[in-house]
């Protein structure tokens, strides 16, 4: 079964992701990765450095949005999506983080969005634009 495209227009509020960031999804991803860097996966290490403790990847985090862009998107998100972000502040074990995005505009059958990922704190993580061809 494929999962098609939500009908969206501008303005329309996208489907929300949220997730709660652990050590050990961290370090899951890390060992998935192949990113054995010690800012993410030793506590002792990370305490010692300008963000005093363990950091998330930023594609960790960043495949949060894109979880939102395939829930309102589908193939055509997996097929011709295109990101475009700035890191903007870390993820830490523990932080619940919100993904979410809204219709920018719809142009030469191209979506247009603005994305972006908060912690509960409400401080913005990733924020930036995706474009998907439908």
């Amino acid at each position: 079964m494929t999962q098609q495209s939500m009908s969206l227009a501008a303005g329309a509020a996208l489907p929300k992701v949220t997730k709660t960031i652990t050590q050990e999804k961290i370090n899951a991803y890390s060992l998935a990765g192949g990113d054995g860097n010690p800012l993410h996966t030793d506590p002792a290490f990370a305490a010692g450095t300008q963000f005093g403790g363990t950091i998330a990847h930023g594609m960790l985090v960043l495949a949060y949005v894109s979880e939102v862009l395939t829930a309102a998107f589908g193939e055509d998100w997996l097929a011709s999506g295109r990101l475009k972000v700035r890191f903007r502040a870390p993820a830490r074990p523990g932080d619940t983080l919100t993904a979410s995005g809204t219709v920018k505009r719809i142009e030469s059958g191209k979506t247009i969005c603005e994305v972006e990922c908060r912690n509960e704190g409400d401080e913005v993580l990733v924020s930036g634009e995706a474009e998907v061809s439908r």
